[in-house]
C-alpha cells in the first residue's frame, strides 16, 4: 500500500467515525424530543378528557345516576310502628335437653298497631306452637332463620289479618 492509499483510508475511516457520532447525537436527540412530545400529548389528552372538553371517556351512566340520586330528596319512610313481643324460651325436639330463646318485634302499618297489640295473646300462641314443633335439624340450614321468619309472618298474618303486619324482626335467636 502506498502512502496515498493509506491516507485515503485514514480519511475514509475518520469520515465514517464522524458520521457515526453525528447520527448517534441525532438519534439521542430524536428520542428525547419524542419522549417529551409523548408526555405532553398524554398530559394534554388527560386534561381534555377529564375536564369534559372531549366527549370521550365522560362520566359513566352509573356516576351520572348516582349524582342525580344524590341530589334528589330522600323518600319518606314507610308509616310503620313496632310491636315488641315478649321473649319466648321453648324446648327443642332433640335427644338431649336443648332450648331456644326467641325474641321478636313485629313491623306493623301504623293504623293497625292497636289491632295487633290487642291480638298479642293469639300471636304468642301461634309463635309458641310453631317454635315447639321445630327440630334441631331445622336450624342446621344457613337459611333457617329466613325460613322461620317467613313461616311466622304467614301464621301471624292469618291471625291478625293480611296487610297489617309487614315483617317479623328477630331480635334474639339463641339455641342452647
Amino acid at each position: 500500500m502506498t502512502g496515498a492509499e493509506r491516507m485515503d483510508e485514514d480519511v475514509m475511516t475518520d469520515a465514517t467515525a464522524e458520521q457515526a457520532e453525528a447520527s448517534e447525537k441525532k438519534g439521542k436527540k430524536g428520542i428525547v424530543i419524542g419522549l417529551i412530545l409523548a408526555a405532553a400529548g398524554a398530559a394534554g389528552g388527560y386534561f381534555l378528557t377529564s375536564s369534559g372538553l372531549l366527549p370521550i371517556g365522560g362520566k359513566s351512566e352509573k356516576a351520572e345516576a348516582y349524582e342525580t340520586e344524590k341530589d334528589k330528596p330522600a323518600k319518606a319512610l314507610a308509616d310503620v310502628g313496632f310491636v315488641d313481643l315478649p321473649p319466648v324460651i321453648v324446648s327443642v325436639n332433640s335427644g338431649n335437653s336443648r332450648h331456644l330463646k326467641f325474641h321478636a318485634q313485629l313491623e306493623v302499618n301504623t293504623p293497625y298497631i292497636a289491632d295487633v297489640e290487642k291480638m298479642q295473646p293469639r300471636i304468642m300462641d301461634v309463635l309458641n306452637g310453631y317454635l315447639r314443633a321445630l327440630e334441631v335439624s331445622d336450624f342446621e340450614d344457613s337459611l333457617a332463620l329466613m325460613r322461620i321468619r317467613g313461616h311466622l309472618l304467614r301464621r301471624i298474618g292469618i291471625v291478625v289479618g293480611e296487610g297489617r303486619v309487614r315483617d317479623v324482626l328477630v331480635m334474639e335467636f339463641v339455641l342452647n
